[in-house]
């Protein structure tokens, strides 16, 4: 089972935007040193948006072959052409990813039933483990709890990433679907109390510059002991909202090379973090002990 502290792990790419492998290889060096449970490679935070097909999957490949199966990796596979998440999926499968998360797709707003056969036609095409991805507040699409219950009864649809925040959501998922079925969380202010809950994991964006609180947070919370993990997720809250005051990755990018984990790229149309929250996030990273 893929459980714990999940990152949603960023794509490395120098001042002109071009992949940095060797930041890459650095990051996925650092995850496992830092007791990271598993590692989400091109997914929304990894800039899946602007990556080729090709670079798309030499990323997973190489986290893969560089993990090379000492914790699960998930690779980010969804697009908003069925065909193209076919495609990609079965790229995934082919470089060894150990699963699949593939977010809604966006922009067409397709309806319940356009998201049951999508899904649904994936997990025909490639024999995958594939995990549903529920992100409303980016892809203006919201698979409803109805949808997610006929999605967990289909071969090889092991769970979903929960991210809307909405812990009456959470609740009534993990009310529908049986005990096998993942439910992880994917946002960092609110996962703790849906793994109270009975979630599986949290596929985090402040794992990347915290790893080693969001493990010991996960394994806390997935251990029943309340009072570990939300001390622990209070110490962290500052992290939490200051990687969103801006478009996700731009934060947590900033962060890491502020951290001298990689460099300074990523691909318009993002930008660089404004210069007005870059002491905010700095004061942040300082508070909650990831920098010094």
């Amino acid at each position: 089972m893929i459980a714990g502290s999940i990152v949603a792990l960023v794509t490395p790419m120098d001042a002109q935007g071009g992949l940095d492998w060797d930041s890459l290889s650095k990051l996925v060096d650092f995850h496992l040193q830092e007791g990271t449970h598993a590692i989400v490679a091109v997914g929304t935070t990894g800039e899946s948006a602007t990556l080729s097909v090709a670079e798309h999957i030499e990323v997973i490949r190489r986290v893969v072959d560089q993990v090379n199966g000492r914790i699960p990796v998930i690779a980010g596979t969804g697009a908003n052409s069925t065909s193209e998440a076919v495609e990609l999926t079965e790229n995934a499968k082919s470089a060894g990813a150990d699963a699949c998360l593939l977010v809604t797709p966006y922009y067409n707003k397709p309806t319940q039933e356009g998201l049951y056969l999508h899904f649904k036609h994936i997990a025909e095409a490639v024999a995958i483990p594939q995990i549903l991805y529920n992100v409303p507040g980016r892809t203006v699409c919201d698979m409803l709890p109805d949808t997610v219950e006929r999605l967990s009864k289909v071969p090889n649809i092991i769970g979903i990433k929960e991210a809307t925040g909405d812990l009456k959501r959470g609740q009534e998922v993990l009310d529908r679907v049986s005990k096998d079925f993942l439910v992880y969380s994917g946002d960092d202010p609110t996962a703790v109390e849906l793994m109270l809950m009975g979630g599986k994991g949290n596929i985090s964006v402040t794992a990347n510059v915290a790893p080693r609180a969001m493990s010991d947070l996960c394994k806390a919370a997935m251990a029943g002991d309340a009072e570990t993990a939300r001390a622990i997720n209070e110490r962290l809250m500052p992290l939490h909202r200051a990687l969103f005051l801006e478009a996700n990755p731009i934060p947590v990018k900033w962060a890491l090379h502020e951290m001298g984990l990689m460099g300074n790229g990523i691909r318009l149309p993002l930008t660089w973090l404004s210069q007005s929250f870059q002491e905010p996030l700095r004061q942040a990273m300082r508070q909650t002990g990831v920098l010094a």
